[in-house]
This record gives C-alpha cells, sequence and structure tokens, in this order.
C-alpha cells in the first residue's frame, strides 16, 4: 500500500509509539494523520490533526469513526499495562483495564473503522502487539493475555477483511524505549524503529512485523517441546 497521499487515523498517538507512528506517516507523505488521544490537549503536533478518542467508550469510536470517514490506514497502538496485577497477589483491576483497552478497545476501534477502510478501497489496519502476545509471563500476566488476546483478534481480522482488500499487520516487538517499559532495564528499541519498520511493511503489504531479536526469539521457541 502507498504511504504517500494516504489519510491515517493513529490511536493513543500522543506519546510513545503513538507519537513515532505520527511523525513517521507525516514523514513518509500522508496526506493527513489523525493524532487520537483521550485529551486531543496533549497532542501537540501541528502536522497532525487531534482527534479525540478514547478507546473504551463506543459513543467516542462512532464519533472518531464519522470524522475519520477518509481514513485509508488505522492504527491501533493504544494501550496499558495493567502491571501492577501479579500472578497470586493484588487486585485484577489493572488486569481488567488492559483488557479492556488491549483487546476490546482494538477490536471495538476495528469494528467501527472496517467499513471505512471499505469504502475507501481497502487500506490497511495495524494492530500494535508485543512479544508478549506469544509468552506467558508471570510478572505481568494480566498484560501478556491481553496482548495474547489481541493477536488472536487480530488474526480474525485479517482473514474477516480479506475480502474487503483491506491489509491487517501485526506488530510484535519486546521492550520500547516509553513510559510503559521504564520499569526494567532489558534491552530496548526505539519507539521511531518501530513505526519505521511498521511502515515498511504496510507500503510492501507484509503482515506481521517482528520488530527486534526478542519477537523474533519467542516466535521461534513457539515450535519448541514445553519444559515442565
Amino acid at each position: 500500500m502507498e504511504i504517500r497521499g494516504s489519510i491515517a487515523l493513529v490511536t493513543g498517538a500522543n506519546r510513545g509509539i503513538g507519537q513515532a507512528f505520527t511523525r513517521a506517516l507525516i514523514d513518509h507523505g500522508a496526506a493527513k494523520v489523525y493524532a487520537a488521544a483521550r485529551d486531543p490537549a496533549s497532542v501537540d503536533d501541528a502536522d497532525v490533526t487531534p482527534l479525540r478518542l478514547d478507546v473504551t467508550k463506543p459513543e467516542e469510536v462512532a464519533a472518531a469513526a464519522d470524522a475519520a470517514g477518509d481514513a485509508t490506514i488505522v492504527i491501533n497502538n493504544a494501550g496499558v499495562g495493567g502491571f501492577s496485577t501479579g500472578l497470586l497477589t493484588g487486585s485484577l483491576d489493572d488486569a481488567r483495564q488492559a483488557m479492556e483497552i488491549n483487546y476490546f478497545g482494538t477490536w471495538q476501534v476495528s469494528r467501527a473503522f472496517a467499513p471505512v477502510l471499505a469504502r475507501n478501497g481497502g487500506g490497511a489496519l495495524v494492530n500494535m502487539l508485543s512479544a508478549a502476545s506469544w509468552a506467558s509471563r508471570p510478572e505481568y500476566p494480566g498484560y501478556a493475555a491481553s496482548k495474547a488476546a489481541q493477536w488472536s483478534l487480530t488474526g480474525s481480522l485479517r482473514e474477516g477483511l480479506r475480502a474487503q482488500g483491506t491489509l491487517v499487520v501485526g506488530v510484535h516487538v519486546g521492550f520500547v524505549e516509553t513510559d510503559l517499559s521504564s520499569f526494567t532495564d532489558a534491552p530496548k528499541i526505539s519507539a521511531v524503529d518501530v513505526a519505521e519498520q511498521t511502515l515498511e511493511a504496510v507500503a510492501n503489504d507484509r503482515v506481521e512485523v517482528l520488530a527486534d531479536e526478542r519477537a523474533r526469539q519467542v516466535k521461534q521457541a513457539l515450535s519448541q517441546p514445553l519444559e515442565r
């Protein structure tokens, strides 16, 4: 798909990977970029169009689909960690929030924008996933479960939207240099790198991005026998 001249919407666009996506789209010649965030005032890039969107609120999702009815690329980037929910201790509230935003939020936005993309020629739908989609993590089981669910949803969307010509891309990565991963000193790649690799995949009609070595290792390990 051609990025130049496209019209894109990015959720969670006011910082981190979302902000990197909006800048990359502009730099690659997108004609218009809707930067969606719960608080549009937090979007400070003059080159983009701020848009109010809380992905957990159906009325805001519907309003965004109306406002961005010309979109040809939709990037589901909004997400939370839910890291305070431990495996055996702590409230489940953060895990429920992770599922609500990462999984149901992505589903809700995708439902709303699928007919928009169809009307505009098919376009592309990009879901920001994680290496944790494929790795059970006792340190943050709620986040990992939400990303596993989001990965499953991505496959369903790929199959379900194929007939309308929509490219569905899943982006997997380990730790990225953002606030979300500030709790760890593990190796990280930049948000700019993630955005560039993703747009390259969209431009070349590739359905999956393994953005770093961690994502590649975790996927390869799926074929290995389980350990006791």
